[in-house]
């Protein structure tokens, strides 16, 4: 068995930070006698990615995601833990080991903001040692990919955000790495571009069999690209596994929506409805309901027998709803 691709076991970090005290007199002690508190960012998480799978990292803001990320690409050391990322020890920074892994962030710069983009991939290619024949190869195709060929010779600065960021993944990918790590690629993107960067990360993946450690706060982006998600909160984990479980495990209720023939337009629907369903929403003869999962057959079956239905179906909750839940169940822990 192929041993996994990224590896973290009883993953630390602790911060040591200083306490500010109120007032002129501790203001001015604290110059030459300061006091300080440990603040632990990550608290002991383990998991492990197989090579080729796209994985979500999710967690509210401030939960440890990007600490973590800092960690896995060698940016931060660990207070305690282990990792391993393609076998090698991610701390140590060996040439190696940087030469087979990228991160792509949303809100930094890795292209020169005033030469075109092709002068800071050349310096890219001299960085990694990559050879010509293999830069002009590469290029061409994530090139064709992302659709940016008139780019190449336009200034950075002149660059949309949405172009800018074809130029980042350009960068990050030159060296064909073995595993990317994504933090926010697609933050500030219009509708459009966030689409075309998801088809974009999903045939490279599918190209390359490239593992993917993708965090973002768009949940359009772990439902298009991940069958897998992490999930962390106050620097702990809290779940692991599939979409799917997530929904049933921790939003065990369905979305029941129907519509009815005009009769009943101006009638109530809950005096019809068995105890515990909930009305959500309730629109010019339709309803939306949210179902108990173990009651859903019983229910629908006991909708279409009373009420002239005319159509009905049958959704999972949506998976902002979903993790929003997770959250604040990591919150309340």
């Amino acid at each position: 068995m192929a041993a996994p691709q990224i590896l973290v076991h009883n993953l630390v970090k602790t911060y040591r930070v200083p306490v500010h005290r109120a007032g002129l007199a501790a203001s001015i002690k604290s110059l030459w006698s300061r006091i300080y508190r440990d603040v632990e960012a990550v608290k002991g998480i383990s998991f492990s990615i197989d090579a080729g799978e796209i994985v979500g990292f999710l967690g509210p803001n401030g939960a440890g995601k990007t600490t973590t990320l800092k960690m896995l690409t060698g940016l931060l050391h660990p207070t305690s833990g282990d990792a391993y990322v393609a076998g090698y020890v991610p701390w140590r920074r060996e040439r190696a080991y940087l030469s087979s892994i990228s991160m792509v962030m949303g809100n930094k710069s890795q292209v020169s903001w005033d030469i075109p983009p092709l002068e800071s991939l050349r310096v890219t290619r001299e960085i990694y040692q990559v050879s010509r024949s293999d830069f002009e190869r590469t290029l061409e195709e994530l090139v064709f990919l992302l659709d940016m060929r008139d780019l190449l010779h336009k200034p950075v600065r002149t660059l949309s955000l949405g172009e800018r960021m074809k130029c980042e993944l350009v960068a990050a990918l030159l060296h064909r790495p073995e595993v990317l790590f994504l933090d926010e690629p697609s933050l500030g993107l219009d509708i459009s571009t966030q689409h075309r960067l998801r088809n974009f990360i999903r045939e490279y993946n599918q190209r390359n069999g490239a593992t993917v450690l993708l965090t973002s706060h768009y949940m359009a982006d772990v439902e298009a690209l991940c069958s897998r998600i992490i999930m962390i909160s106050e620097g702990q984990l809290t779940y692991d596994g599939s979409l799917q479980e997530l929904a049933s495990r921790f939003a065990p209720h369905k979305l029941l929506r129907c519509s009815v023939e005009d009769e009943l337009l101006c009638g109530s629907l809950e005096p019809l409805l068995p105890d515990g369903i909930e009305v959500v929403e309730r629109g010019h003869g339709s309803w939306t309901l949210r179902v108990p999962q173990s009651k859903v057959p019983a229910i629908t079956s006991h909708l279409l027998r009373n009420l002239p239905i005319i159509d009905l179906s049958i959704e999972e909750p949506p998976i902002e709803t979903v993790v929003d839940l997770v959250y604040q169940k990591g919150a309340e822990a």
